[in-house]
């Protein structure tokens, strides 16, 4: 797997925080800072998301897969599946995420409760990289909500 990630901004501009991400598999991910009123050249416009907010959207599509998969596999009948990830940073550099909650809900006809948590731990605890890889500095806790259809 590769990435290559090129600054799109220069000590001159306004937006000199703004990144542009090209995957290996030939997607364009754009990121960007927050803007900084003090010190403008240091900051961003709020043009795409943080890198942080990009690594919890990424650990939250991994995880989402994971689930989905898990109860297709299962034979049973999803029909949707979000999760809503929450998150605390540490308060000094290098500022990782120390709580992570991620509360999925789950759409289905006939989906037992007990199947949905199996796949929410069975992600969390063996399938997804991102999580597991994020669980060695933040306590991660999951919750769900499940809709029948």
């Amino acid at each position: 797997m590769e990435c290559t990630v090129s600054w799109t901004g220069n000590a001159g501009t306004r937006s000199a925080m703004g990144f542009v991400a090209e995957t290996g598999s030939g997607h364009v991910l754009t990121m960007d800072g927050a803007p900084d009123a003090a010190k403008p050249q240091n900051g961003g416009q709020n043009l795409a998301p943080r890198p942080m907010e990009t690594l919890l959207a990424g650990t939250g599509g991994c995880t989402a897969y994971d689930v989905v998969l898990i109860l297709k596999r299962g034979r049973h009948a999803v029909e949707g599946c979000s999760v809503k990830l929450t998150s605390e940073r540490a308060e000094t550099d290098p500022k990782v995420f120390t709580k992570i909650h991620m509360h999925f809900t789950v759409t289905g006809k006939g989906i037992p409760a007990a199947a949905v948590e199996r796949a929410i731990a069975l992600s969390h605890e063996t399938y997804c990289s991102a999580s597991i890889m994020l669980g060695k500095t933040a306590e991660i806790t999951t919750s769900f909500d499940l809709i029948e259809r």
